[in-house]
């Protein structure tokens, strides 16, 4: 089987997204047999590229590398016969890095096909409606109803887990960075918000919960946020982290991992049997090396929640392949709604 030649941008050099990424011609390993060959229209970003781009992700290949982890497009070649039947489907599919390319080889357990949905659509489902979904039913059960604090909830992992954090019964208060994103939120999905432009959120927390306690906070941010929110936990509930936004606080990576660990605090088990609280951790590419068919099942039951209307992505913030940089500056910035993904110019 002939191998495949395509472009793809490449990590070169942590730091900046203006000098980090270089667009190069790569060939691509020969398929295994679980594997098929996408041709990609268009590649989705996370905020795990970001981290990894500023070297705080240690999941990441060493550099030089093609990130990327759901891409949408069609299906060219497989591995098998027995995968023949996808070629030519149009499918949105999970990759393990490799997505910022023209073409990407892909296990086979990771695609579904979706027809004429839009491209930007399909990606807000799939890496971030996947965490969402998962997330969802990791509340306890003797919290059932309860209140749930969801942080960055504007962007895509947020806007898609209130959404269904709501349809399950539960109350819940959506961390935002502006005004204008919370206008954006409750005309989506009905919520308390809580705003951190130009406030103290420790004390603003405290002043909308009233003594409230929480069933689970689902907290991207990590550092001293957790040290505020932890206190605010009910007996059953949880601190869910899946993600850490703080350690981009500082430009040095190792004073950023040093100040992103004292300002989380030590936790010792003990407070948290005495309290039933518990924290819990979410890093979804060692979740989908354990369990792949955990991934495909949540992927599915996100697109079923679309097409009969109960989930719906914001709209996506589309750029063309050679703005790439200008993408992961809006995503690093804080200043994106819903996904962000950019698009291969037709030939």
């Amino acid at each position: 089987m002939e191998k495949q030649v395509a472009q793809g941008f490449f990590l070169k050099k942590l730091g900046p997204s203006h000098r980090a990424f270089e667009l190069e011609e790569f060939t691509l390993s020969e398929l295994l047999p679980r594997e098929v060959c996408l041709k990609v229209e268009a590649f989705g970003l996370n905020f795990a590229d970001v981290m990894a781009r500023n070297g705080r992700y240690r999941d990441a290949p060493k550099i030089p590398f093609i990130p990327g982890y759901d891409v949408v497009g069609e299906v060219v070649q497989s591995g098998s016969k027995e995968n023949d039947s996808w070629i030519g489907k149009r499918v949105v599919a999970f990759c393990r890095f490799g997505g910022y390319a023209t073409l990407v080889n892909t296990q086979v357990d990771g695609l579904l096909e979706i027809g004429n949905i839009p491209a930007g659509t399909a990606l807000a489902l799939c890496t971030q409606g996947v965490t969402a979904s998962y997330m969802s039913g990791l509340i306890h059960p003797t919290r059932k109803n309860g209140l749930v604090l969801v942080h960055a909830a504007a962007g895509g992992v947020g806007s898609l887990l209130l959404q269904l954090l709501h349809a399950r019964g539960f109350e819940t208060i959506a961390k935002v960075g502006t005004y204008e994103k919370a206008q954006r939120i409750q005309a989506l999905v009905p919520t308390e918000v809580l705003v951190v432009e130009n406030s103290d959120y420790r004390k603003e927390l405290a002043r909308i919960l009233q003594n409230r306690t929480l069933a689970a906070s689902f907290n991207a941010t990590g550092g001293k946020s957790i040290r505020f929110e932890l206190p605010h936990i009910g007996p059953g509930g949880s601190l869910v982290l899946f993600g850490g936004a703080a350690l981009l606080e500082n430009r040095n990576k190792w004073m950023s991992m040093i100040r992103f660990v004292i300002n989380s605090g030590f936790t010792s088990p003990v407070p948290l049997m005495v309290n039933s609280q518990g924290i819990i951790g979410v890093n979804m590419l060692r979740l989908a090396d354990d369990q792949p068919e955990l991934l495909a099942e949540h992927l599915r039951q996100c697109f079923m929640h679309y097409e009969q209307g109960r989930l719906i992505p914001l709209p996506a913030i589309q750029y063309a392949s050679s703005q790439l940089a200008e993408a992961h500056a809006l995503l690093e910035g804080g200043k994106s709604v819903g996904k962000v993904m950019v698009y291969w110019a037709e030939d």
